[in-house]
């Protein structure tokens, strides 16, 4: 087989959507995987849509989830431009297409837009329209004269009306589609741009691409791709379609969703090399029952035709996991980096905003989240302890009440306000020991200690670990209101 290669070839009309960013992994995949080419193109020609800054955002989504390409709009390469309005621009689209033309494969068409409104019909509650060929049978002459007027106009491709077209998907097999079915596409619309359907035939043949990645969307546009390459006699790319992508009701992913791009997802707080392990798996799975995979395992072990038919299902339920087991395996400093924004947020006090608190919080909610801004809600209590009810002090598994938490924190005040090293390994020790003297489980004085702390039901971490970031002052302080309430 020739070199295998690639194409990314995004619409710059917005944020990238995860399907889109599934097109692009697998293609990148399938690449790396053959140590092919993977290629970059922008494909900017549906003016209408155009998005400003949207170039940006596909160039930054790539290089956060780590799919570098070889050649591209900003590199370079030996068959560019790679921006379709560049490659517009020098008339390439409309000589291709008067190929066909010569051919008699393509037609200049003159029809209105009040002529092709009358053609539309209702189809099942939706309103489609069908080309009847009329412009087809203008003689050569006619065709001179309206051009000439300097009439406006269209390319339409000459589809059959009879027999079949048959294509092959990598996934699907053989695809049978009858000709009647086959509406005559345009080509080169009335401002002179080409159809996106047209200007991907031309630009993946020019560019040498072996493989066309693309979701099943694109099933019922295949046989009119295939009767462009016959046309001009080109070899047809291998076509892999992959399954659509649904919500956790299966309607298809919309952007209604808040999680349906890439964007979304990192504001959301979800690592970007998490976020590319997910969408791999959307539709294809390994061999084994591993999930939890870098770029380079995915393309060591990624093969195509483990691509699933079935539509995938975007579970934000295993995508929250999946975040989760990427922080806690993250590097201790990359980590508090990345969370440290986070808990500035919510701590105010000045004297919890040392590096080395910070850090300890930091340390506390590593392995307790799923996203970053859930720490937020793990740690707000250092700020200030939230109103509480006094029934939090009566824990059935500790055997702990109201009564016997009232006296344990008198109990217990004495030695922590004697105690003179004031950090966990202290504070837990002279705690240990107070309950040993007394015969008390330790989380029986835990339990009361941790409540009055923080007056939440669940901490990330336990009495004495909170002391040693509250310091002395503000911990004692919170054990008398704690006791002040019990009174």
């Amino acid at each position: 087989m020739d070199r295998i290669r690639t194409r990314y070839a995004p619409s710059p009309t917005g944020r990238m959507h995860v399907g889109n960013l599934r097109t692009a992994l697998y293609a990148y995949l399938i690449t790396r995987h053959e140590g092919g080419d993977f290629l970059l193109r922008m494909e900017d020609t549906d003016q209408e849509r155009y998005y400003e800054g949207a170039e940006e955002i596909i160039y930054n989504t790539l290089r956060l989830t780590g799919l570098k390409w070889d050649e591209g709009p900003d590199i370079g390469g030996p068959v560019g431009p790679y921006v379709q309005s560049e490659r517009q621009a020098s008339g390439i689209y409309l000589e291709y297409a008067r190929m066909l033309v010569e051919k008699g494969e393509a037609y200049y068409c003159f029809c209105t837009e009040e002529r092709l409104n009358s053609l539309k019909r209702t189809v099942n509650g939706e309103e489609i329209m069908t080309y009847d060929k009329h412009c087809l049978s203008l003689s050569p002459e006619e065709v001179k004269a309206n051009l000439d007027a300097g009439m406006p106009y269209v390319i339409r491709q000459n589809n059959p009306t009879e027999g079949v077209t048959t294509f092959h998907d990598e996934l699907y097999g053989d695809i049978s589609v009858s000709n009647s079915e086959l509406d005559d596409m345009v080509l080169i619309k009335s401002d002179g741009f080409p159809t996106y359907n047209f200007a991907n035939v031309v630009d993946d043949h020019l560019m040498g691409i072996t493989h066309v990645v693309r979701g099943c969307e694109y099933l019922s546009s295949s046989p009119k791709y295939n009767r462009l390459y016959a046309a001009f006699g080109w070899e047809v790319p291998a076509y892999i379609h992959c399954p659509t992508i649904t919500d956790e009701t299966h309607k298809k992913l919309s952007k209604r969703s808040g999680h349906s791009s890439f964007e979304d997802l990192v504001d959301q707080g979800y690592l970007p090399e998490a976020v590319v392990n997910f969408v791999a798996l959307l539709g294809w799975s390994p061999e084994d029952d591993r999930e939890i995979f870098s770029l380079e395992e995915l393309t060591k072990i990624f093969d195509y035709r483990h691509i699933s038919k079935s539509p995938a299902v975007f579970d934000m339920v295993k995508l929250g996991w999946m975040n989760g087991e990427y922080i806690k395996a993250m590097d201790d400093e990359r980590f508090f980096t990345m969370a440290r924004p986070y808990i500035e947020e919510v701590i105010h006090a000045p004297e919890l905003l040392a590096d080395e608190k910070l850090r300890k919080m930091a340390a506390m909610v590593k392995t307790r989240i799923e996203k970053l801004p859930d720490i937020q809600g793990h740690i707000d209590f250092f700020n200030a302890v939230p109103e509480y009810d006094a029934e939090m002090y009566t824990h059935k598994k500790m055997k702990t009440d109201a009564a016997s938490s009232l006296q344990l924190l008198k109990d217990v005040l004495p030695i922590l306000e004697q105690q003179e090293n004031w950090d966990n390994d202290s504070l837990f020790e002279a705690l240990r020991a107070f309950a040993a003297e007394h015969e008390y489980k330790t989380g029986f004085v835990m339990w009361p200690l941790r409540t009055a702390l923080s007056g939440k039901q669940m901490t990330p971490a336990g009495a004495t670990e909170i002391m040693d970031v509250l310091g002395r002052e503000e911990s004692l302080a919170r054990i008398n209101a704690g006791i002040a309430k019990l009174s």
